[in-house]
């Protein structure tokens, strides 16, 4: 399933240099640029209060944009850059690069974990230990995934999850070259004491 992606609404800039992106600030904009893809820079203006609840969701500098601008065609953004003021670390520019749909762009993907009822460990009183609820992968920008699943079928106490385990959507390559541990199926604390006390007594 492919990911939706959110769009981020601005506006052209008018003029240039300090003096206008001063008056955006002071008119509830934050000035921004967005360049590449072959193309030139455009000076932007994006409102305030959309950009640091933008922000405050996290992943800003990791999710991939529709830029929106009025009398401009749409175009995917990745943000390459926030500046922010240094005492109230409020954002004061934002640079955003275009990219084409045959971009390749790290990104965190969110894990789903199916079959919970399926998994004999998780029956026995198993705990499923979480070790990463997102990994970054290596993605194309026109085929971004909404989320990778682990299938929990079959999986039993002390079952570790890897990455390789996972099958991951074509293109989709993670970026950390180990085979790194996602999940992992733990024994329920009253099954560790009971097989501690079997091991002293067996001592």
């Amino acid at each position: 399933m492919a990911r939706e992606i959110p769009d981020l609404v601005a506006e052209v800039r008018t003029g240039t240099g300090k003096g206008a992106a001063r008056q955006a600030r002071r008119e509830g904009y934050v000035p921004g640029v967005v360049y590449g893809d072959g193309k030139e820079p455009l000076s932007l203006n994006i409102k305030y209060y959309t950009l640091l609840k933008k922000l405050k969701a996290g992943r800003f500098l990791s999710t991939l944009f529709n830029l929106k601008v009025e009398g401009q065609d749409d175009v995917r953004v990745i943000c390459r850059g926030v500046q922010r003021d240094v005492v109230r670390d409020l954002p004061t520019h934002v640079d955003l690069m275009r990219l084409h749909r045959n971009s390749r762009i790290n990104l965190f993907i969110h894990v789903n974990f199916e079959n919970h009822d399926a998994a004999p460990g998780i029956k026995r009183g198993g705990t499923l230990t979480v070790v990463r609820s997102e990994v970054e992968l290596e993605v194309t920008a026109g085929d971004i995934p909404d989320h990778i699943t682990v299938d929990l079928t079959g999986k039993q106490i002390g079952d570790v999850i890897h990455i390789e385990d996972i099958p991951l959507p074509a293109g989709a390559t993670p970026t950390i070259k180990r085979n790194f541990v996602v999940a992992n199926l733990a024994a329920p604390s009253g099954l560790l004491s009971s097989e501690a006390a079997e091991a002293a007594e067996a001592e």
